[in-house]
C-alpha cells in the first residue's frame, strides 16, 4: 500500500544515503503526464517510468536549498511491480532512488556502470528487492566501490500526488532550466 508519509520517510531516508542536498520534490502521476514531460524536456515521445529534474539552486549560505524533481507514473509502476512480483510500493521505492541517482548527478547512458552498482549497492542498503538498471542490465554485476558522498545537512523533502498546481510546479522549475541550458547559463 502506498502512502505519502511512508514514502516521504523512505525518500528522506534514500536521499540521505544517496547524499542529495536538499529539497526533492515527487510528482506521482499517470503514463500521460511522464509522456508530455519526456516529450517536452527529453524528445523522446512516450512515457517513461521515472524522470528527474535536477535544479541547480543554491541558498545564501552555499547548501542546495532545492535539489530538484522526481516524477514517477504510478501505471508504469504497476505494471512493472506486477511483472517482477513485488509491491507497488516497492517498485516506487526503486524508481525513486534511481531519480535520486539522477538528482546527485549519475547517468546511466554514460557513466560506464558506476550508476548500476551504486544503485546496487543501494538496493541492499534499503532492502530493496531488485534495481531499476539491474533489471535491464545483460550479465555484469558491478562490486561495491565505498563511493559516496555521506550524509550531509539537508532539507525536508516531500511527496507529492498528482494536482493541477504541482504539475505546473514541476513544469516551471524543468522549463526553467531548459531555457537557462539553451542560452548557456
Amino acid at each position: 500500500m502506498l502512502s505519502k508519509s511512508g514514502l516521504t520517510r523512505f525518500l528522506n531516508r534514500a536521499q540521505a544515503a544517496v547524499g542529495v542536498v536538499g529539497v526533492v520534490d515527487v510528482l506521482l502521476a499517470d503514463d500521460a503526464t511522464l509522456k508530455r514531460l519526456n516529450r517536452d524536456f527529453r524528445g523522446k515521445n512516450k512515457s517513461t517510468d521515472v524522470l528527474s529534474f535536477p535544479s541547480s539552486t543554491v541558498d545564501e549560505g552555499g547548501d542546495a536549498a532545492f535539489a530538484g524533481d522526481i516524477a514517477i507514473s504510478l501505471e508504469t509502476a504497476g505494471r512493472q511491480a506486477d511483472l517482477f512480483e513485488h509491491a507497488l510500493r516497492d517498485e516506487v521505492r526503486i524508481l525513486l532512488v534511481h531519480g535520486l541517482l539522477h538528482l546527485s548527478g549519475m547517468d546511466h547512458e554514460t557513466d560506464d556502470g558506476e550508476m548500476a552498482v551504486r544503485e546496487g549497492e543501494l538496493r541492499v542498503a534499503l532492502r530493496l528487492p531488485v534495481s531499476l538498471i539491474e533489471r535491464v542490465m545483460v550479465g555484469g554485476k558491478g562490486r561495491a566501490t565505498g563511493k559516496g558522498k555521506g550524509n550531509r545537512k539537508r532539507a525536508p523533502s516531500g511527496v507529492i500526488t498528482k494536482e493541477a498546481t504541482t504539475k505546473a510546479k514541476v513544469e516551471a522549475r524543468a522549463g526553467k532550466k531548459a531555457a537557462q541550458k539553451k542560452v548557456g547559463k
